[in-house]
């Protein structure tokens, strides 16, 4: 498909359901929980994800191109993606979905400061400055907000922050290093890869591997391996070599507004002023700090 300069209808659409899946994940990692523990959902995760991805590559005909000039970008990519999801899960069992997705959208606040230090070009604007005020003034009023915290755990509130920093290491990586080189297919390697084999090893010492395990626990390991952590990552990948970057982009405000959404009508979890205010203020942020000036706006 031919390169778009803007986001069309059918861009627009895949954006939402993708938005949308991300946001089911979130409630579907919860209850997977359930069954197994939650580093060793992760691994499991990581291992089927990756035997899926290898059958796609194998079906379409592609090879994983510049492993051996990635390998250590690509250890380190698999690292800070075995730590995310570490924390993520973990969080997921400790506290509300509500307050993890807050939270662990917060990335963009946190890619853009670093950024702004490390990337040429990535200069904070008046406009993304104030942007990144207001997420994180969200997120602080999430973590705050009382409603919301008798529900949740302020350890998983703090895992899932973790977790938005090591999601944050992963963009870098991907920019500062060869690995920015290397396909889609080739970067989403390395991070189940390494992450199966490390979450695998440390499942163990993080308490028993099994919970109680009903057949629900299964079909919710197999929706985070093949929807969500091969094919829905392929596909995101796949809209960012069609539409900019930037429009792409400006779609993430959708996830932790429907997780909010979600975590509400499929679990029943609280959903006060507190935390639909800390939710408006990350998503405006997220929103402003994704947008980029046109030619002839002052940013």
């Amino acid at each position: 498909m031919e390169r778009r300069s803007s986001i069309d209808l059918a861009g627009a659409s895949g954006l939402v359901v993708f938005a949308s899946v991300l946001a089911l994940n979130q409630v579907v990692i919860k209850i997977t929980n359930g069954g197994f523990s939650p580093v060793f959902a992760a691994a499991l995760r990581s291992v089927l994800a990756l035997m899926v991805l290898g059958l796609w590559v194998w079906f379409r005909g592609k090879r994983f191109d510049g492993l051996r000039r990635t390998l250590w970008p690509g250890m380190c990519l698999g690292l800070c993606f075995a730590f995310e999801f570490i924390c993520l899960f973990i969080a997921l069992d400790l506290t509300t979905v509500s307050r993890a997705s807050i939270l662990l959208y917060s990335m963009p606040v946190w890619l853009a400061t670093v950024a702004h230090f490390w990337l040429p070009g990535e200069t904070l604007s008046r406009r993304r400055a104030l942007g990144l005020a207001l997420a994180m003034a969200g997120v602080i009023w999430a973590l705050f907000d009382p409603e919301s915290r008798g529900a949740g755990d302020l350890r998983g509130d703090l895992l899932a922050l973790l977790a938005a920093f090591a999601w944050a290491g992963i963009a870098l990586t991907v920019r500062l290093t060869r690995v920015s080189d290397v396909p889609a297919e080739t970067q989403l390697f390395w991070q189940l890869a390494v992450s199966g084999v490390i979450l695998i090893a440390v499942a163990p010492l993080f308490g028993p591997l099994i919970r109680d395990l009903a057949l629900v626990h299964w079909a919710g390991l197999g929706f985070q391996s093949v929807v969500v952590a091969s094919l829905g990552f392929l596909f995101w990948l796949r809209l960012l070599t069609i539409y900019p970057a930037s429009d792409v982009a400006a779609f993430s405000f959708l996830s932790p507004v429907l997780s909010v959404a979600m975590g509400w009508l499929l679990l029943g979890e609280p959903l006060g002023p507190g935390i639909l205010g800390a939710l408006a203020l990350v998503a405006v942020g997220i929103v402003l700090i994704n947008r980029r000036a046109k030619p002839n706006e002052i940013p």
